[in-house]
């Protein structure tokens, strides 16, 4: 049911049928509601992103009484599960039954594979988390933007602060064996070696990997690892290195520090250097509001990182967007051309505005991790500012190669 208060239900189980083909026309008329299907993980590994996901959107939409220009909003919940097959059915069960206006999400770049064709077909705007490359790049579709960041998109600032800020150049990563691990070391290893560096080895680890010491003692002299690790990996990761006596210098992407894991890191990441599309010590209003909103919602405890500003972000997208529309969503071409003409001054993660194929332009966080009493905080050192997918290349000459994989780019030498 609909709670009158908050205008959002929860959609539990997977009960959609999947091989519905029948796409509804979304509802025209422009007293109804408009409804925002958010496909999130809140059972499994998974589940402490996928929270965070509906803590920054449900926080926007409560501070605006749950009305964009002059429109009232539904939010609608539905849980994945965290698989391919649960994001499907979700989605299914969003667009043909639910009647959504637009979706969120989903959480992991195997669920937006398994759900990116069907919401395609369905013409259905979808502002997409996932990191997956492609989906922005060489298979573009019309109805999807990426309002977070490609898989990559962290990772060039990243290789770059190590080569002119930190002056080293030899490199092994250690990464987690599934896509979102390769596209990160790629575009690491393509900003390093344009610039005369060089990735000497990669090590590759299952998502459940309990021990790291066989891939530690893999580690070859190199003068910087880049670990690319999700979930809870980068904290065992980086405690057992640095207790197996590894010495080098430790950098990372956006979930190997977050905001939201930080307080669980020891001492053993004193000094890691990680890059992130948002940081919590960032000093302005706009932060300043979100941050306090979401306490407000959540308490003094909440865990703010990267996953809750996107999600409070793409809050403000569809504000935006909707200002332009009058309000109207009911078509769907013209309520994606203006969701990509959006350019926002300032959200709690920085100006936030879109390429001409559908992935956000952002602000990149290098920080530095540090002991602030009991805890380790991030400390920003570095900002680089509208930071593209394609990074500075070309995107017509940075298409024109493959896609980040496994043994792409091949290692030199």
């Amino acid at each position: 049911m609909t709670h009158k208060t908050t205008r959002r239900r929860f959609l539990a189980g997977a009960t959609a049928s999947a091989g519905a083909t029948a796409f509804p026309t979304p509802s025209i008329a422009q007293g109804a509601p408009l409804k925002i299907g958010l496909l999130t993980v809140k059972t499994g590994p998974l589940a402490a992103g996928g929270i965070h996901f509906e803590e920054g959107i449900s926080s926007f939409l409560k501070d605006k009484n749950f009305t964009l220009s002059g429109r009232k909003i539904d939010l609608i919940v539905a849980d994945t599960g965290g698989n391919p097959a649960g994001a499907k059915t979700k989605a299914q069960e969003v667009v043909e039954r639910e009647k959504v206006d637009i979706v969120l999400g989903p959480f992991a770049a195997f669920e937006l594979l398994a759900t990116v064709d069907y919401l395609a077909q369905a013409k259905m705007p979808t502002l997409a988390f996932a990191g997956a490359e492609d989906v922005t790049q060489r298979k573009a579709g019309p109805y999807l933007t990426r309002t977070s960041y490609t898989s990559a998109q962290c990772l060039y600032p990243l290789a770059d602060y190590v080569l002119n800020e930190m002056k080293l150049k030899r490199a092994a990563s250690m990464g987690d064996d599934f896509a979102f691990g390769y596209e990160q070391v790629g575009g690491f290893q393509r900003v390093l070696e344009d610039h005369g560096g060089q990735v000497v080895k990669k090590l590759w680890s299952p998502l459940n990997t309990a021990d790291y010491a066989p891939y530690v003692a893999q580690v070859p002299e190199c003068d910087v690892v880049c670990e690319v690790l999700a979930g809870s990996n980068p904290l065992k990761f980086t405690k057992q290195a640095r207790g197996l006596g590894m010495k080098q210098p430790l950098v990372g992407g956006a979930t190997v520090a977050d905001d939201t894991i930080i307080g669980a890191h020891d001492e053993s990441a004193d000094g890691l250097i990680n890059t992130n599309p948002y940081s919590l010590d960032r000093d302005t209003e706009a932060n300043k509001r979100f941050i306090a909103v979401m306490k407000k919602n959540y308490g003094d405890d909440v865990r703010i990182g990267h996953y809750a500003a996107c999600f409070y972000a793409n809050g403000q997208v569809i504000e935006a967007s909707l200002a332009r529309t009058g309000g109207k969503s009911d078509n769907a071409d013209e309520f994606v051309k203006a969701l990509r003409a959006v350019t926002l001054a300032d959200t709690p993660r920085g100006p936030l505005s879109f390429d001409n194929y559908g992935n956000a332009i952002i602000d990149v966080y290098v920080r530095r991790t540090e002991k602030q009493g009991v805890k380790m905080v991030n400390k920003t050192v570095k900002t680089y500012n509208k930071v593209s997918q394609f990074w500075t290349k070309d995107p017509k000459e940075f298409l024109a190669r493959p896609v980040f994989s496994r043994d792409y780019p091949p290692m030199k030498g």
